[in-house]
């Protein structure tokens, strides 16, 4: 037997308890996943991402929307970055008291350009708390996509509990397909054969998210 017949049997006997009635597929197949697993109130939500997220070894901080600036400012100046890269809809309040050159997000930046730049920030569309995700879909506060996978070094300001969710589904729900999404959970990582783990192979070697509250 084939791969492909093993594929398609294990296929037919998934199938096996489907009426064939001529009902379109996405009809015909029930689809009553779980739009989350179990209940939790919003602040145990908001719990559960910085919990995941640290996880994933990203870095979190929690931070009021008056101290944000101060924050990012220290983060920067811990870091060294002489640069960072500002996407074009970024509140400038976040960066107000930043010290790195602003290198605005633009078209023609080559990715050697972009390579030389130390810290990238950023907002996201979305979080999800249950596998500590932050996706980010090219909004004007996130800016193109190349500009959160190449600076080694990336701060992504999540609003709480607004732009936080429990579940994949619940992240669907709100985000456009049609747009450009990047899914990020920890910082980039990969590992060989050996599990050895190499960070940063793939997008930014250090991610430090911020939990603001209140609006910012």
């Amino acid at each position: 037997m084939s791969s492909r017949e093993r594929v398609l049997g294990r296929i037919r006997r998934a199938l096996a308890d489907v009426t064939p009635d001529g009902r379109p597929y996405e009809e015909a197949v029930g689809r009553g996943y779980l739009r989350e697993h179990g209940h939790r109130t919003t602040e145990e939500t908001v719990e559960l991402l910085a919990e995941n997220l640290a996880d994933y070894r990203a870095i979190v901080h929690r931070a009021d929307a008056d101290d944000v600036r101060m924050l990012v400012m220290r983060l920067l100046a811990r870091r060294g970055s002489q640069e960072m890269l500002v996407p074009p809809g970024l509140p400038p309040d976040w960066l107000a008291a930043a010290d790195p050159v602003w290198i605005h997000d633009r078209a023609a930046s080559t990715p050697q350009q972009l390579d030389r730049v130390g810290s990238v920030v950023t907002g996201c569309a979305v979080a999800i708390a249950e596998t500590g995700t932050i996706v980010l879909d090219g909004s004007p506060d996130q800016g193109r996509r190349r500009i959160s996978l190449i600076p080694d070094h990336h701060i992504c300001v999540v609003r709480v509990p607004d732009q936080v969710v429990s579940s994949v589904p619940q992240a669907l729900e709100r985000l456009d397909p049609t747009r450009p999404l990047t899914w990020i959970s920890g910082p980039s990582a990969t590992s060989d054969i050996e599990l050895d783990r190499v960070e940063g192979v793939h997008g930014p070697r250090t991610l430090e998210v911020i939990l603001v509250s209140g609006a910012a």
